[in-house]
């Protein structure tokens, strides 16, 4: 089966549902039995039945059962955000007294929770470059028990040399996690490449329309109990209206990535010519640093970039951001829309030296025709410049 035709069918089941195209939308907590016979034996299946409205309803099964088919897993946990996925994911994995491998690009959230959670409780984590591939085996200790990844970075977008890093792992026994969102599973599979745990943060590309908080967990069977488990005792449960929307998005996840993309590239290749701008963070460029290891291990690349601009006073900064009319000032991305957000990562690196030419922003590219956003970004330099 290719690509799209699973993106479409993955979780669907109309016979189940009298016909229904779509997995209705099933909003229950309480789930009554007819015997105590029939209540103690559907106790000994607690993830795999409709049993309490924590542990899932039909709608989470169908959600986490197409997610578990396009990232070619065997099974996925839905969680109430992507943050909580990284939680999830994480904790099933280390335990106190452990050591844990971040990469100095990470998720921000996944920094906090290294520092003001598992630290009190006897975690040890080290931050790595993120460019480090197989010299990762030198920062490993006996007590290594999760080495984390993500490519590209959150904000300034280093690749990672994903299977280098995996093979040391599986030499070691040490599992591996990814936060996979920038790429989705359409443009990469990282249980194909030897990662243990891929977290979405469905609330972005699978949702994609910036109205759902949503969050999923794939991974091979042996790894499903602990993941569920760990996010059962956080309380961490999506609603089904959630989850229907997270179904909604996926099955026009094909066309969505692929405008995004090559609305992204346009607008990227836009910003490379002008003079304002020092450097664009981006690896489908082909002059990005990281660009081999994308093209090698990834099928695309979706909407979301950075840029460095040449020195700039915040008034001029203002300038620019403030008035845009298609690209809204905001800190999430993965919908429809265009956003531009600020960044500044030098106070929180600490294996890596971050050094920027000028201020830095990152764009997400929506939907919407590249001209006009070009248009109007157009207007912001000349904003920028009249301020200067």
């Amino acid at each position: 089966m290719k690509t799209e035709t699973r993106i479409v069918s993955a979780g669907r089941h109309p016979e189940d549902h009298f016909g229904a195209v779509n997995p209705p939308v099933y909003r229950a907590s309480t789930i009554t039995r007819r015997s105590l016979a029939e209540w103690r034996e559907v106790r000994t299946r607690l993830f795999d039945d409709i049993v309490y409205g924590r542990f899932g309803t039909p709608t989470t099964k169908a959600f986490e059962e197409a997610v578990a088919a396009l990232e070619g897993a065997d099974r996925a946990v839905a969680v109430s955000s992507g943050m909580a996925g990284c939680t999830a994911a994480i904790l099933s994995a280390v335990e106190g007294g452990d050591h844990f491998l971040v990469p100095d690009s990470a998720y921000q959230p996944v920094r906090k929770l290294a520092e003001n959670f598992l630290k009190p409780f006897g975690v040890e984590t080290t931050y790595y470059d993120p460019s480090i591939g197989a010299g990762i085996a030198d920062l490993i200790r006996p007590n290594t028990s999760l080495i984390w990844l993500e490519a590209p970075g959150s904000q300034t977008m280093e690749m990672q040399d994903i299977p280098a890093i995996t093979a040391v792992a599986r030499e070691r026994g040490i599992r591996t996690g990814i936060d996979n969102t920038w790429a989705t599973p359409l443009f990469f599979k990282p249980l194909d490449f030897g990662v243990d745990l891929s977290v979405n943060a469905a609330t972005k590309y699978l949702v994609g329309h910036s109205d759902a908080m949503l969050g999923v967990v794939s991974m091979r069977a042996e790894l499903f109990e602990k993941v569920k488990i760990t996010a059962n005792s956080m309380g961490s449960c999506p609603g089904s209206e959630e989850c229907y929307l997270g179904l909604r998005g996926v099955r026009t996840l094909a066309v969505r990535l692929k405008q995004h993309e090559a609305n992204a590239l346009r607008v990227a290749q836009w910003f490379q010519n002008r003079p304002e701008v020092n450097r664009v963070l981006y690896p489908a460029l082909p002059d990005d640093p990281g660009h081999a290891l994308w093209k090698r291990d990834f099928a695309g690349a979706s909407g979301l970039f950075s840029v460095i601009l040449e020195p700039a006073k915040e008034v001029q900064v203002a300038a620019m951001v403030d008035d845009l009319e298609y690209f809204g000032l905001g800190a999430s991305w993965g919908g429809y829309e265009s956003l531009v957000m600020p960044f500044d990562p030098t106070a929180y690196r600490t294996a890596t030296e971050w050094r920027a030419a000028g201020p830095c922003l990152r764009f997400h590219i929506g939907l919407e025709n590249p001209d006009d956003l070009i248009a109007d970004l157009e207007a912001g330099f000349e904003r920028m410049r009249a301020a200067g």
